[in-house]
């Protein structure tokens, strides 16, 4: 394929037909006023419903609540940032010194808000169909790999029922930092399981949000192990 980014374009699959678009799909606000932030909103919302769609045909049998969990599990940042790395998608950014300095292009949110952007700039180049079929590609493992039994019971669960199995002890976790205004405030959780070399971290608007992130990071990391 030819056009901008050949290598990128050959991994997604898709050809633009504006790379204008793809270029501005993948400059970061600190590098140009010219950024990625409009896309990576139409990005997000396409994703969803894309993801959505699938999971709706796919389980015919789960309710609306095991639907948006399956879906929160596959659009959630972590994963979206391993889907970037994927397609070395942190060599293609464009961002100001301070962020290359820091190490933004293989920054979680950054790399995730990039991908996003990058489904916006299909869809706007081509429409859903395009940027469903390249999604599609993207997830094609994480969608076959799909447990709804097992998936749709809740991080902290998973992660406790596979430490019992494993005769291990239960995991801790514990408040690192709490940040931003009162109506706005992001906690910080660290996690830490026997077995792991260090403690785990995860994010999240409340508390429990943030120990789920954490132990389905936790989990991840020990199945990584084990594999």
């Amino acid at each position: 394929m030819s056009g901008a980014h050949p290598e990128l374009t050959q991994s997604l699959g898709y050809r633009f037909r504006d790379p204008a678009l793809l270029e501005r799909a993948l400059t970061h606000r600190s590098k140009s006023s010219d950024n990625n932030e409009r896309l990576e909103f139409l990005g997000d919302g396409v994703l969803n419903f894309s993801i959505a769609a699938t999971l709706y045909e796919r389980f015919p049998q789960l309710t609306e609540g095991e639907l948006t969990r399956l879906r929160a599990g596959l659009v959630r940042m972590e994963t979206l940032a391993g889907l970037a790395r994927r397609l070395r998608l942190g060599g293609f950014l464009g961002l100001g010194g301070g962020e290359l300095k820091s190490g933004g292009h293989d920054r979680d949110s950054i790399l995730a808000d990039a991908l996003e952007a990058v489904f916006g700039a299909i869809y706007e180049d081509a429409g859903f169909e395009a940027v469903h079929r390249v999604i599609q590609g993207l997830y094609r493992d994480a969608l076959a790999g799909i447990d709804p039994q097992s998936v749709l019971k809740d991080p902290k669960t998973r992660l406790q029922e596979y430490l019992q199995k494993q005769s291990i002890s239960t995991p801790s976790y514990n408040v690192l930092e709490i940040v931003g205004e009162p109506h706005q405030q992001r906690f910080i959780v660290e996690c830490s399981v026997p077995g792991l070399p260090q403690p785990v971290r995860g994010e999240g608007l409340s508390r429990r949000a943030a120990e789920q992130q954490a132990a389905s990071s936790a989990l991840e990391a020990l199945l990584a192990r084990d594999a």
